[in-house]
């Protein structure tokens, strides 16, 4: 079956749908319902810990297989099997009397979560002209902003009725594999007739690649603070009513749409600069929550520094681990997701350890000012995005290309080192 032909921006934002479910519902969506859970369930906070760690556990599995799966499925059916997963655990999770099925549901969200992301980025291999591969990256992943935004109402409103919202949630994720399957094309080892051959993994910018992880790792490590503590900070140093905090995630999920907009940005300031800004602004974010915790507008205002920063961020590294690797799109999200996801399960405990023996306050800010230096060291981030396409290179223009032109082999082709040669006997009795 032959699928429907989308726009780029119709891909973008059908891509953004799928990873608002994939990310926002079936990932990010759990913490915001753990305490309904852990009351209904009967769960500790040790058990609830564990499970808690287990989507990342698949997640980082999932992504590591990824690239084949996708290679051999295709797109379309990678993309199936990662919404089938979703469906399932989202399913699962609706339905689990104990902490056992509760926790299968949330190991099955969580390869729903690592698949999806490469299969999206297979498909736009066939379906979107290379030149817009930075800008429809960063709009899907931004999709994972809708998810939260879509999710935290749920808290807010229904109160003590996890159950119903994980059913819906299923329901959405059925919803998103009936598109998949009718909108992403079928694309295994068929390749696109103008797309480059994958270089030999010898060949491969390793330096770059690793300098791109490190970043990735790192910002996982310092957001993790945010992702896991921010709430608690504002119930235990602010007063606020742990019913409110939702409203945090929410300002999360409203300034997270600005990531979208980071490929323009970062082909206009180069990967470096929009780096370092967005970094400083994460390290910003948990500064403010840090120094004004009692005070709700200002605690608003870190969530939506911290949503634009977080979201740019991993859009930014998205976009570079594609353009580092452009014929070998569906493993271009695979080593700076694996490396975030990394980081934010170290960081995790470090935070919490810290929050034990110095408090939120002077953990926060600890966290800010690692983030304030590795946003100095950004020079070192993989050079300017632009000089990675090369997939299509321009034309030269002017006097001394269109006499270029003119030097041609009998097939026809332009000579090569040749043409360096003839081109100074002519040029030398031009001049005479």
């Amino acid at each position: 079956m032959r699928a429907p032909t989308l726009s780029s921006t119709q891909f973008a934002i059908f891509g953004a749908m799928l990873i608002a479910i994939s990310y926002g519902l079936a990932r990010f969506a759990f913490g915001l319902f753990v305490p309904q859970m852990r009351t209904a369930l009967d769960l500790s906070p040790y058990v609830i810990g564990i499970i808690g760690a287990l989507p990342l556990i698949s997640f980082l599995l999932a992504t590591a297989v990824a690239p084949l799966a996708t290679d051999y499925l295709g797109a379309r059916n990678a993309a199936v099997l990662s919404g089938a997963f979703g469906v399932g655990g989202l399913g699962l999770i609706s339905q689990a009397p104990n902490a056992l099925l509760l926790g299968a549901g949330v190991f099955a969200c969580g390869i729903c979560t690592g698949l999806m992301m490469p299969a999206l980025t297979a498909a736009m291999q066939a379906m979107v002209k290379r030149s817009m591969h930075g800008r429809v990256s960063s709009v899907m992943n931004a999709g994972t902003s809708i998810g939260v935004i879509v999710a935290v109402p749920t808290v807010l409103f229904m109160v003590g009725a996890w159950r119903i919202a994980y059913l819906s949630f299923a329901v959405c994720a059925a919803i998103g594999v009936m598109g998949a399957w009718l909108f992403l094309p079928s694309v295994s080892r068929i390749v696109p007739a103008n797309a480059a051959p994958p270089a030999p993994f010898k060949e491969l910018p390793w330096s770059r690649l690793c300098r791109l992880s490190l970043f990735a790792f790192v910002m996982g490590f310092v957001s993790s603070a945010y992702w896991i503590f921010a709430p608690d900070l504002a119930v235990n140093l602010g007063n606020l009513a742990p019913g409110d905090t939702g409203w945090l995630w929410l300002a999360v999920g409203i300034a997270g749409l600005g990531g979208a907009v980071v490929a323009d940005l970062a082909d206009r300031n180069n990967p470096p600069i929009t780096h370092a800004l967005m970094l400083m602004m994460l390290a910003a974010s948990l500064s403010l929550l840090a120094a004004s915790p009692s005070q709700p507008l200002l605690a608003a205002f870190s969530a939506l520094v911290f949503g634009l920063a977080y979201m740019s961020l991993t859009g930014l590294y998205l976009m570079t681990g594609i353009r580092l690797l452009p014929g070998r799109l569906s493993a271009g999200p695979v080593l700076p997701f694996m490396a975030v996801s990394l980081g934010q399960a170290t960081g995790s405990p470090a935070v919490g350890g810290l929050v034990n023996i110095f408090g939120y306050a002077d953990a926060f800010s600890m966290f800010a000012a690692l983030g304030i230096l590795v946003a100095i060291l950004s020079p070192f981030y993989p050079g300017h995005i632009e000089q990675q396409d090369e997939e299509e290179p321009e034309e030269a223009t002017g006097l001394q290309a269109a006499y270029d032109n003119q030097l041609q082999n009998d097939e026809g082709e332009p000579l090569e080192e040749p043409a360096e040669d003839e081109a100074e006997k002519p040029a030398a009795s031009s001049g005479s």
